[in-house]
C-alpha cells in the first residue's frame, strides 16, 4: 500500500505519465516495485547503467525486501516472475543511446523510470513507444521517479514538465494537476485537453502528464533516521536540490563544456528584454537537416542580435532547391546578408543551389560555403591556443562573445531548444589545438542532432573579424 499522500496521488492519478519525486528519499523507488508488483501484468523499470540497479541500496535488493517469496527471481534475466495475479517485473537499462533499441518491440503495460534525469530524451520517448497491452482491463502508464537535474543533459526533464517545474512557464500547473501534450509536425505542443483531433489529415490523440513532489518527511522508513542530517550538511547547491527537491538552481555544467549555461541564459534573458534593432540583417546560418528526425534551421542575425530561430522538418528539406526557397523566404529581400552554409554533407547540395541563384533583375546572393572540417590558422582571444579546425573557430568565437566580462553581449532567442543545443558540445586540447565534438559524436551521445545550436553558431560565424575558411 502506498505510505504517504504523493504516494497515493501517484498511484491513483490518470495521468498518463507521471514525475514523481524531486527530494531525495521520498519514497520513490517503493513506488515504482510498488506498482509494478500490484497494479500491472508486465512491467519494467528503467536505471541508466545496470550496475546502478545492483548492489545493497540498489532497485533489485529493495524489490528482494517487498516481494521475498511472492514471486520467482531470475538474476540473469534481471526479472522477477509469478508474482500474485500472473504478474512479472524486469529490470532494464540504457547506458548508451543505442542500447535503448534492445527493446523495441517488447511491450510492455508499465514502464519506470529511476533517476529520469540521467536518460536522454531520446531514450525515453523511444522506450515509452512500446507502452501498450492487448487486456482491455489493464490500464497503461509511464511513472518517473528522479531529483533536480544536476547536468545540463537533464535539463530536458525541466522543459518535458514545464508547467510544474520551469520558473518561466506562461501558466504553471499545480501538482497533481493534469495538462495535455501531443506531437504536431514533429513539434511536442500542450493542448487545451484531452479531446482527439485532426492535423493535416491525421488523427492525433493528446497524452496527459503531471508532476508529483515528495521530499524526505514524506517517507515514513527515512524520515526518522540520520538521512535528514546526511543531506542537511551536504554543500549548496547540492542540499537544495535534494532536501527541498529545487528545479530552479545548481545544474552543474560539464567541466569540458565549450559553452558555460549560464553564459547562454543570459544572453536568453537579454532576448526577453531586447527588441529587433533598427538595422539591416548582418548574417544567416544555414544548418541543413541530414535526414531522419534532424531539422533544418536558419539563424538570422541584426548585428548582436538573433532573431527567433526557423525550423524546418527535415523532411520538407530532401534537396537544395527546397532549401534555398526557405532561405529565399527567410531573407524577405535582404539580399545583403551574407549566408553561411554548412557544406560537409547534405549541406553542400543546399550551397550550390544558392551560390547559382540569380534573381530577375540579376542579383545574387552572398553566400559562403563553411566547411567544418577545415583547417584554420585562427587563435583564441588570448593568442595562447590555436584551433583544430573551423568547427572549433566558430564554437569558441561564439563562447568568447558570450563571456560576459569581455563577450559582446549577445542577444538570443528564449528558445530551450537552442539552450540545450548550445550548451551539449564539449571541448579538449589537442596537439593540433582546440578540438571541438563533432555533430556525429554530439548526436551519438544526446541522441539528436544539435541543428539550432549550428545554426547560431554559423550565422555568428566571420562577425569577430576571423579569417573565413570557405569551401
Amino acid at each position: 500500500m502506498p505510505q504517504s499522500t504523493p504516494q497515493w496521488m501517484a498511484a491513483l492519478s490518470q495521468a498518463d505519465e507521471v514525475y514523481y519525486g524531486g527530494a531525495a528519499g521520498g519514497g520513490k523507488s517503493d513506488l515504482l516495485l510498488g506498482l509494478a508488483a500490484t497494479a500491472h501484468r508486465h512491467s519494467i523499470i528503467f536505471r541508466r547503467e545496470l550496475t546502478q540497479l545492483s548492489g545493497p541500496a540498489g532497485l533489485i535488493e529493495r524489490s528482494r525486501e517487498i516481494i521475498g517469496t511472492k514471486g520467482r527471481y531470475n538474476g540473469i534475466e534481471h526479472a522477477w516472475r509469478d508474482l500474485p495475479g500472473k504478474r512479472a517485473l524486469e529490470f532494464g537499462a540504457c547506458q548508451y543511446d543505442r542500447d535503448k533499441h534492445k527493446y523495441q518491440g517488447r511491450p510492455h503495460d508499465f514502464i519506470g523510470f529511476d533517476e529520469l534525469p540521467e536518460f536522454l530524451e531520446s531514450q525515453y520517448r523511444f522506450l515509452i513507444g512500446w507502452l501498450r497491452t492487448v487486456d482491455e482491463d489493464q490500464r497503461c502508464r509511464v511513472i518517473c521517479a528522479g531529483n533536480p537535474p544536476m547536468h545540463a543533459d537533464g535539463q530536458w526533464v525541466i522543459e518535458y514538465w514545464a508547467p510544474w517545474l520551469s520558473e518561466h512557464h506562461p501558466n504553471p500547473a499545480q501538482p497533481g494537476e493534469l495538462r495535455w501534450f501531443a506531437i504536431v509536425d514533429s513539434k511536442n505542443i500542450e493542448v487545451e485537453g484531452p479531446e482527439p483531433f485532426e492535423h493535416n489529415g491525421q488523427a492525433i490523440t493528446p497524452r496527459s502528464r503531471t508532476f508529483i513532489p515528495a521530499k524526505l518527511g514524506d517517507n515514513p522508513y527515512l524520515s526518522e533516521t540520520e538521512y535528514g542530517t546526511v543531506l542537511n550538511n551536504l554543500p549548496e547547491p547540492l542540499r537544495t536540490q535534494l532536501l527541498y527537491g529545487d528545479f530552479t538552481i545548481g545544474v552543474q555544467d560539464d567541466p569540458w563544456q565549450v559553452i558555460p549555461t549560464e553564459w547562454v541564459r543570459q544572453a536568453q534573458r537579454r532576448g526577453k528584454q531586447t527588441e529587433q534593432p533598427d538595422t539591416p540583417l548582418s548574417a544567416v546560418g544555414v544548418d541543413v537537416a541530414r535526414g531522419g528526425d534532424d531539422q533544418t534551421a536558419i539563424a538570422k542575425r541584426y548585428d548582436t542580435w538573433f532573431a527567433p530561430l526557423i525550423k524546418v522538418d527535415g523532411r520538407q528539406t530532401p534537396d537544395g532547391e527546397s532549401v534555398k526557397m526557405q532561405v529565399l523566404v527567410a531573407l524577405g529581400g535582404e539580399w545583403q546578408a551574407m549566408i553561411n552554409v554548412d557544406v560537409i554533407g547534405v549541406g553542400s547540395s543546399a550551397y550550390d543551389s544558392l551560390a547559382y541563384y540569380e534573381s530577375e533583375d540579376g542579383e545574387h546572393l552572398n553566400v559562403v560555403g563553411v566547411n567544418f572540417a577545415a583547417a584554420t590558422h585562427t587563435r583564441d582571444r588570448s593568442g595562447m591556443l590555436s584551433m583544430r579546425n573551423v568547427r572549433a573557430e566558430a564554437y569558441w568565437g561564439l563562447r568568447e562573445a558570450l563571456d560576459p566580462v569581455k563577450g559582446d553581449n549577445l542577444v538570443l532567442p528564449d528558445d530551450p531548444e537552442l539552450l540545450a543545443d548550445l550548451v551539449a558540445p564539449h571541448w579538449k586540447l589537442s596537439a593540433s589545438g582546440i578540438q571541438i565534438e563533432s555533430k556525429d559524436e554530439i548526436k551519438a551521445r544526446l541522441g539528436r542532432s544539435p541543428d539550432c545550436g549550428d545554426a547560431v553558431v554559423l550565422a555568428h560565424y566571420g562577425s569577430y573579424g576571423a579569417w573565413m575558411t570557405l569551401l
